[in-house]
């Protein structure tokens, strides 16, 4: 523990491990502006920002967007580019993925405009959820959140994929 910060070693306090990728978590309830901006919460800025001040936004197959600090995005379309575009599927995410991907900058206002196309994607018009997932964050159209957390709540734990078996909270 840093007497001086109060955080554990290694840890900045801005949600990032020193030499790593940040981690988000947690939710927050946002309004889009008039232009199509979204005022990134403080406690995810500097961790998303990762110090270049660029984000990657993009589509995800559950019709919400993912957001990516540039730096960690990356990696993953390089893996997903690298795979054979011979295989329609996977031809089919690339063009998902990849090709719906847009660079963002965060302002000074700590606000980031959400492109259009991706906002029309994900039916975002105004009111929206942030959702951190580790090294991403999840955009929702605020409705589509509230059925998505619907389903996920009347889960059966019947129908729970076997690499969770054992697996407890």
């Amino acid at each position: 523990m840093d007497a001086t910060t109060g955080n554990e070693a290694g840890e900045r306090g801005d949600g990032q491990v020193r030499g790593g990728l940040p981690m988000f978590r947690g939710i927050a309830r946002l309004a889009l502006d008039a232009k199509g901006r979204l005022a990134v919460p403080s406690r995810n800025r500097a961790a998303l920002a990762n110090g270049s001040g660029h984000v990657v936004i993009t589509a995800d197959p559950s019709r919400c967007l993912l957001v990516y600090p540039a730096d960690a995005w990356e990696p993953i379309q390089a893996e997903l580019m690298s795979k054979s575009s011979f295989d329609a599927r996977i031809r089919a995410l690339q063009r998902l993925l990849v090709g719906h991907a847009e660079d963002v900058d965060i302002d000074a206002a700590g606000r980031v405009l959400v492109p259009p196309p991706l906002r029309e994607f994900a039916s975002i018009t105004r009111d929206a959820v942030l959702v951190g997932q580790g090294k991403r964050l999840e955009l929702w159209d605020a409705s589509a959140w509230d059925a998505q957390t619907a389903r996920a709540i009347a889960f059966d734990t019947g129908d729970l994929p076997p690499e969770l078996s054992g697996f407890s909270l």
